[in-house]
């Protein structure tokens, strides 16, 4: 590209003498030589800058949905703590109330006074074990199933032939379950065979 740049004549010049500078400059802007080409290489970059903001997408919803289900879990978890934790304040009544009908066992023809005290206890624990059950609280069957260190307590041996080795020979203190999760371990013996004895 050419420029030409024209002066005014100045008094020290003379009227007849046209100053003209010609300077040859290299053109900035460069034009397309083909407009489809153009458009062309337009559309693949704004394809690719789709395709990231897709592929970000995609990964923070995917980073939202992990966080949104461990806070579900988080959540469960902690109310699952807290019911299990006012659930097991209620245990030692049922305690107390097996307690109290296993004093009865020995009693033949009991005064009336007394049958209806072990009446009473009776209507308790059914109603509270009923309440516990509607919740999700079971009780663990133990006595002559294998001991399982996960849902039992072992507080002593019982050297005996009778019943196979580490099985469960008498319940000491019952242990519920919640939800198929352990509330509290029974208290076991467990069985094991004497050495050097047949």
């Amino acid at each position: 590209m050419t420029w030409r740049i024209y002066q005014h004549p100045s008094e020290s010049e003379p009227d007849d003498a046209d100053p003209v500078y010609d300077l040859d400059m290299e053109e900035t802007v460069s034009t397309p030589s083909d407009p489809l080409v153009q458009l062309q290489a337009d559309l693949n970059e704004a394809k690719s800058e789709v395709a990231e903001w897709q592929d970000r997408f995609l990964r923070k919803a995917a980073e939202f949905e992990n966080y949104r289900k461990r806070m579900e879990k988080e959540k469960a978890d902690a109310m699952m703590l807290a019911k299990s934790s006012v659930l097991i304040e209620f245990l030692p009544i049922l305690d107390a109330c097996e307690r109290g009908l296993k004093s009865f066992e020995g009693i033949q023809n009991p005064p009336a006074g007394i049958q209806q005290y072990q009446e009473g206890i009776e209507l308790l624990y059914k109603h509270v074990l009923d309440t516990l059950s509607r919740i999700g609280v079971v009780p663990m069957e133990t006595e002559g199933k294998q001991f399982d260190p996960h849902l039992h307590e072992a507080l002593s041996r019982e050297e005996t032939f009778e019943s196979e080795e580490n099985t469960v020979v008498k319940e000491l203190r019952r242990g519920y379950l919640f939800k198929d999760k352990l509330l509290r371990p029974a208290q076991v013996i467990v069985a094991v065979h004497p050495k050097g004895k047949e």
